[in-house]
């Protein structure tokens, strides 16, 4: 599989001659509340190449909404959005990345399971499910939720309600898990990853 990236299609718009400045992909260059250097004209979604996701992108039309027609200037937090890959099997990830929290924080935990889900064990198939959270070792708050497994995207969009409460992990320890679920992994994750282990 390779990914060869994407750039926004706006050759041939006429966006130059109306003076609407461009990145160096093509973008149009807008700032927090999606005006682009053209106080008359705003833009939303792939088009900004900002977070190039379907939602976000509702969200940053919804947020212009209120901007321009309700008098409430709207910004989207693009924090702690939750993504995915609908692979066979899926991924999904919400928050840092274990790399990204190792640059921001002074010192992280890093909670990581592989298993077999009970169901696959029954069933007798080989797959596994991975699961990882990145957690603040100070405050002890949960940074990044990882997933790779049969319904990591369900998954994780739950976790990032959590996120963006500034869930802590002992709050993750002290909900009880619904059994047999791939998702209970995430509130009964004990053992910390060794240092420099994988």
């Amino acid at each position: 599989m390779y990914a060869t990236g994407r750039r926004p299609n706006t050759v041939g718009l006429g966006l130059g001659e109306a003076g609407v400045e461009l990145n160096e992909k093509g973008a149009v260059a807008v700032d927090e509340f999606s005006c682009s250097s053209v106080a008359s004209i705003h833009a939303v979604g792939d088009v900004t190449d900002r977070l190039n996701l379907t939602p976000v992108a509702v969200a940053e039309g919804a947020a212009i909404a209120e901007t321009l027609f309700n008098g409430k200037p709207t910004k989207v937090d693009r924090q702690g959005v939750p993504t995915a890959v609908f692979s066979q099997p899926s991924l999904a990830t919400v928050g840092l990345t274990e790399a990204q929290a190792r640059a921001r924080h002074k010192k992280i935990d890093v909670y990581a399971s592989r298993f077999k889900s009970m169901k696959h064990t029954l069933s007798g198939r080989d797959e596994t499910t991975f699961t990882k959270l990145v957690v603040d070792a100070g405050s002890g708050r949960v940074l990044g939720c990882h997933m790779i497994g049969m319904d990591s995207p369900e998954i994780v969009q739950g976790l990032g309600v959590a996120l963006k409460c500034g869930a802590k992990k002992a709050q993750f320890d002290a909900t009880v898990g619904i059994h047999p679920t791939a998702a209970e992994e995430f509130v009964t994750l004990s053992e910390k990853r060794p240092e420099n282990g994988r």
